[in-house]
């Protein structure tokens, strides 16, 4: 029902006797966008991250952007375009869904779609012009029936196995399998990569290894007369760390976002983070001596405290933990007390006095002088800062700041 009708169906008052159209009923606000919780990202952060990288690179490596699982949790449409504008030429997803909203949102760019298919997928993947991964002789065959059937040739990039044991032909057997690629005459291929499991520590032992076994099959893919166009296998840890690797082209994904794959792997200056999570204050408790907060009981006040409650819990990402952690409030960081709740957290704020309802906390970002960062929370839940940032749930909303054009500080816009 529009508002005209709406208007038409109500009972008339003076004004609209009169002829007045002063009294038009309001837009409902939206109530997806309403609640006190929210990730917000920086889209002018991210788009500075993607120059900063991309001025590190050689011009000839080309720089592919990995926006698996809405892109690391900003929301892969608002991130691919930005990508696209500060020097990314090529973008990743792992699932056929996530390439194909890409195609709907109208990004035209080269979509690599990573890790293995089923056979009813692969029609759709040359439908939507997304560009596969074979790390077996069967896919590969499918995908050259697929060319055949249709009297063009396929793009695919060839995984190979280096070492990780993942997806992939096996390094070992090459120049087996190369040889078997090679009888398909329907197939392009446009490009081989492989997968590092370990750029990011200090000790590169086995991802050089991984590198001389990369090496062994391409020696293979050529001795079969397979010449890929783009030979890529640094994820951010090589790129970061392994230039002998960086070969036609890198991928990046958490390092776009401004957090380091690793402790030991922050090599590159400049980078902000994207990603901040927020909250404001939905109630203030007051606690006698001996007061407990939260399920279990598991804190117990032994001289009056103030507490204030956060309207997120581990059902929006946050970890499961106990009496451990902080938010930011004014600046400080209010030490997390008593269990985190599916929707809530509870924060101690006797010391900051001035913390009143519905002031903003933020518990994964900056605040004053201070920061909470992914690496912080993951030492919390005993994990990595990957899962951190892919785990805040999508019932919090995406508010973003700017555009990524590099135009100025800009309002939080509604994703």
């Amino acid at each position: 029902m529009t508002a005209d009708t709406r208007q038409s169906m109500s009972p008339p008052t003076e004004a609209n006797r009169a002829g007045s159209t002063s009294e038009i009923t309001p837009p409902a606000p939206d109530i997806t966008m309403t609640r006190p919780a929210w990730v917000e990202v920086d889209l002018e952060a991210l788009a500075s991250n993607f120059r900063i990288i991309r001025a590190d690179l050689p011009q000839s490596v080309r720089l592919l952007y990995v926006l698996k699982d809405e892109a690391y949790g900003q929301g892969a449409v608002p991130a691919a375009r930005v990508a696209l504008a500060n020097g990314v030429d090529e973008l990743a997803a792992y699932t056929l869904a996530e390439a194909i909203a890409l195609r709907k949102a109208g990004i035209t760019a080269p979509i690599l779609l990573l890790g293995e298919r089923v056979p009813a997928e692969l029609p759709s993947v040359v439908d939507h012009r997304i560009v596969p991964c074979a790390g077996t002789l069967e896919t590969a065959r499918l995908l050259n029936e697929i060319g055949r059937a249709r009297s063009e040739t396929i793009p695919i990039h060839i995984k190979v196995n280096s070492g990780m044991n993942r997806f992939g032909f096996g390094w070992r057997d090459a120049d087996e399998w190369a040889a078997r690629l090679a009888e398909f005459s329907h197939l392009d291929f446009a490009g081989v990569l492989s997968h590092f499991a370990q750029s990011d520590e200090a000790d590169k032992t086995f991802a050089r290894s991984q590198i001389a076994h990369f090496s062994h099959a391409l020696e293979a893919l050529h001795r079969a007369g397979i010449h890929p166009r783009t030979r890529h296998l640094c994820n951010s840890g090589g790129f970061l760390d392994l230039p002998e690797a960086h070969l036609d082209m890198v991928r990046v994904g958490i390092l776009a976002l401004g957090v380091f794959p690793s402790e030991v792997c922050r090599r590159l200056t400049g980078l902000r983070p994207v990603l901040q999570v927020k909250a404001q204050i939905a109630a203030i408790q007051l606690l006698q001596p001996g007061d407990c907060v939260g399920y279990g009981m598991r804190y117990r006040a032994e001289t009056h405290r103030r507490i204030a409650v956060l309207p997120l819990g581990y059902g929006d990402g946050f970890p499961r933990v106990r009496n451990e952690g902080f938010a930011l409030i004014h600046g400080r960081r209010a030490p997390l007390v008593g269990g985190v709740a599916m929707d809530a957290l509870t924060v101690d704020i006797t010391d900051i006095p001035e913390a009143r309802l519905w002031d903003e906390a933020v518990v994964m970002g900056r605040q004053g002088a201070d920061e909470i960062t992914a690496h912080d929370l993951a030492r919390l839940k005993r994990s990595v800062s990957y899962d951190i940032l892919v785990g805040w749930r999508a019932r919090l909303p995406r508010k973003y700041r700017g555009d990524g054009t590099g135009t100025g500080a800009q309002p939080l816009t509604n994703g």
